[in-house]
């Protein structure tokens, strides 16, 4: 039924990596990004999230390979995007399909506003027919701002667009039960609600030019599906067969959806510092889902400014809770353990910005 869902999809999100659209020199391979696109071309209601504008810009800096400083990281994400989605038009344009390009950061969409104007634009550009290419913002993302790795923005996107599935492009068929290289390992076809990943073998970056790797898009995976969302994984060769929900590895969809607030503050958000909480109030967080007032705050750790995410922690030091806070870092050490019935003091946390980890 889940992969019958992927091929039947009203909208679906696709992810492809930096190693599946560039040549062994690093630079943007034209025939492997044509013959992606001739296969994502017919479908309506789609979005891409591609990975290579760094790896694109590598070849026209005279760069060999990909840089480790964050500078000429950004410098060749701000020349690649360039070639990247010049490339697209084109590919694209030979099918009539338009492309619009959008690039995210965390904090764009972690702040409320950023994530409304971020969710209304894509929704603009597929009403009208568009392919939006979206991009994590390489050229002025920091470190303290980065999603990490674009399997992680695609499945926030996904559930941004309200998609029906996501389909994760990799150099490998799917998952296998051990190192697809080592003789003797199987491919895994479906991965149910509850599924032990703990024996598969995931490794780190997938290649030279990429961050990702298995576990990133396991990690994705989860995300995705947590929220309601089927999910497809496979190698970028077959993704004519993917797109009719053929092949690869699914993970079906082992919860409902929730508010998209909420699951980019869970998994895309970067907390600016701690409340360590007693025990009465993180009942009241995780059992009761009430506001965090200052009552129950025993310290706080971190510079944070009011609007910033922060996380809630047990006098244990096990992160209970993320929300976004109401007060800046230095507000808050004289309102500890003051009621906000007799102080006229507000939540420092409100149950609307708050999300149970």
């Amino acid at each position: 039924m889940t992969r019958a869902a992927i091929a039947d999809a009203r909208c679906v999100v696709v992810k492809v990596g930096s190693s599946s659209l560039t040549s062994a020199a690093g630079g943007l391979d034209a025939a492997r990004l044509g013959a992606l696109v001739d296969a994502l071309a017919p479908r309506t209601g789609l979005v891409l999230v591609s990975s290579g504008a760094i790896a694109a810009g590598l070849a026209p800096l005279g760069l060999a390979k990909r840089p480790r400083d964050l500078a000429t990281q950004q410098a060749a994400a701000s020349v690649g995007q360039a070639e990247l989605v010049h490339a697209y038009s084109l590919a694209f344009g030979r099918h009539g399909r338009t492309v619009g390009q959008v690039l995210l950061t965390a904090d764009d969409v972690v702040r409320r506003a950023h994530y409304r104007n971020a969710q209304t634009t894509l929704e603009r550009l597929l009403a009208l027919g568009v392919v939006p290419v979206v991009n994590e913002n390489d050229a002025v993302a920091t470190d303290e701002i980065r999603f990490g790795d674009n399997d992680r923005l695609a499945a926030l996107v996904a559930h941004l667009v309200r998609a029906d599935a996501l389909v994760l492009l990799s150099d490998v068929d799917g998952l296998y039960d051990g190192d697809p290289r080592t003789a003797g390992t199987s491919l895994i076809p479906e991965v149910p609600p509850g599924f032990d990943l703990s024996s598969v073998a995931v490794g780190g970056a997938g290649s030279s030019v990429g961050t990702g790797g298995m576990a990133s898009k396991l990690d994705a995976a989860r995300v995705a599906s947590s929220a309601g969302i089927a999910v497809l994984l496979g190698s970028a060769l077959n993704v004519g067969d993917l797109l009719k929900g053929v092949g690869g590895t699914c993970f079906a969809p082992r919860g409902s959806r929730t508010s998209a607030r909420l699951l980019w503050l869970a998994h895309a958000s970067t907390p600016r510092g701690q409340l360590v909480l007693d025990d009465g109030a993180v009942q009241a967080v995780c059992e009761r889902r009430l506001s965090l007032l200052p009552a129950g705050i025993t310290s706080v750790q971190g510079a944070f400014v009011a609007g910033d995410p922060v996380e809630l922690v047990s006098l244990a030091g096990v992160p209970v809770a993320r929300g976004l806070v109401a007060y800046d870092a230095g507000e808050l050490p004289s309102m500890l353990g003051v009621s906000t019935r007799d102080s006229g003091l507000r939540e420092v946390v409100h149950r609307d910005d708050l999300v149970v980890l």
